[in-house]
């Protein structure tokens, strides 16, 4: 596997190293031992999977609040999507500001995001399935969220948005000065 940092801290992309063959291929998807070396923890307690219908669906945007701190690694099973995670540990140098990755079941890409940091996605295409492994279960009342469409975040999302739960339509938008060190998220 490589692992790679993205701009926010605790965002890395997890690449397999394909063995293959006249059969097919294989390869490690995940080892906690890389892991540790890389110096993330993950003890997964919960797996989880998203299927989504329509390309143009938004799941997100998600973080667990404190006490939990939800870890996340997350990689696409089948179809594409554009996966984003925003920033919103309060005084981290790159509060607010986000990073993009494309996951397709093609380039076998996973991402691995750090507690405090909001997670959402948009399909790329129909019959996206995403696989889930968290470090805690979903625990009820601790979940936070930013609008998609917020324009304090200044997201592109490559296709116009087809399906969004109302939840993560009526998320709340930051106030205009979110932008500046300090301000309250979630």
């Amino acid at each position: 596997m490589i692992i790679t940092p993205t701009e926010l801290d605790g965002v890395f992309i997890v690449d397999v190293e394909p063995f293959a063959d006249e059969r097919g291929l294989f390869a490690r998807t995940f080892c906690q031992e890389e892991f540790a070396r890389a110096g993330l923890a993950v003890d997964v307690a919960q797996c989880s999977v998203a299927h989504n219908r329509r390309a143009g669906t938004i799941r997100g945007m998600h973080w667990a609040g404190e006490p939990v701190r939800e870890t996340k690694l997350v990689r696409v099973t089948r179809g594409a999507l554009l996966d984003v995670v925003v920033d919103t540990r309060p005084g981290s140098p790159t509060w607010l500001r986000h990073v993009e990755v494309e996951l397709t079941a093609d380039n076998r890409r996973a991402l691995f995001i750090d507690a405090g940091l909001a997670h959402g996605y948009q399909t790329l295409v129909d019959d996206t399935e995403v696989t889930y492994q968290m470090n805690v279960p979903f625990q009820p009342g601790h979940d936070r969220g930013l609008r998609h469409d917020d324009p304090e975040l200044g997201i592109a999302w490559q296709l116009p948005v087809t399906v969004i739960s109302d939840k993560d339509r009526s998320w709340p938008l930051l106030p205009a000065t979110a932008g500046i060190a300090g301000a309250e998220v979630g």
